[in-house]
């Protein structure tokens, strides 16, 4: 009887310390943009280049006993995403997007400059998730240069670790949050607009 409960406990004790070890996560993010954008421009051209300028690829760890062998990422189909995002965004406003080296076009340059995804470091279980994401984009025309930073952040809690799918779904709304502040700043248009 003894020996049967020592092992339940060790097998309880092993189900813990497994339930408290993540996998990596890499999150297939398709930031959106969440704002109704009504076309102002008449079709000036429109450069568009989307970079990651990031000096990390990590964003965070899931946290845990292992924190360092649970980081996650974004996939690839990220920035692509991010620029078809802009163009799409771009021509709601009635721009026309043009290939790089088009003659008289004013230009676009959006970098990720910042994806964070930060969890207690203290704690064996995971009760929470700061994220934060943070766009620079430059707008030039013939004239003039116009540089801003677009940020966005989030603190969520959990009652249990977030799967892949929550932690998708939550990069993926604080993106969006960043992205949609670009085009929502005045200034970004109308030195696109000369």
């Amino acid at each position: 009887m003894l020996k049967r409960s020592g092992i339940l406990l060790l097998a309880a004790l092993t189900a813990a310390l497994v339930g408290c070890a993540h996998s990596p996560q890499q999150l297939t993010v398709q930031p959106q943009i969440n704002k109704p954008l009504n076309p102002v421009a008449q079709q000036q051209p429109v450069t568009v280049q989307v970079q990651d300028t990031r000096q990390s690829k990590i964003l965070g760890t899931r946290g845990g006993i292992y924190p360092d062998s649970s980081n996650i990422t974004i996939s690839d189909s990220t920035l692509p995403a991010v620029r078809q995002q802009v163009e799409n965004a771009l021509r709601q406003l009635g721009f026309n997007v043009v290939p790089q080296g088009t003659p008289n076009a004013n230009s676009l340059t959006l970098n990720l400059s910042d994806l964070s995804y930060q969890s207690p470091k203290s704690s064996v279980y995971v009760t929470q998730a700061d994220i934060s994401a943070t766009f620079v984009a430059q707008a030039r025309n013939m004239n003039k240069n116009y540089q801003g930073r677009y940020s966005s952040s989030l603190q969520q809690r959990f009652g249990y670790a977030p799967n892949e799918q929550t932690n998708t779904q939550l990069v993926t709304d604080v993106m969006s949050d960043a992205l949609t502040r670009v085009f929502q700043d005045p200034a970004i248009i109308q030195i696109l607009q000369q």
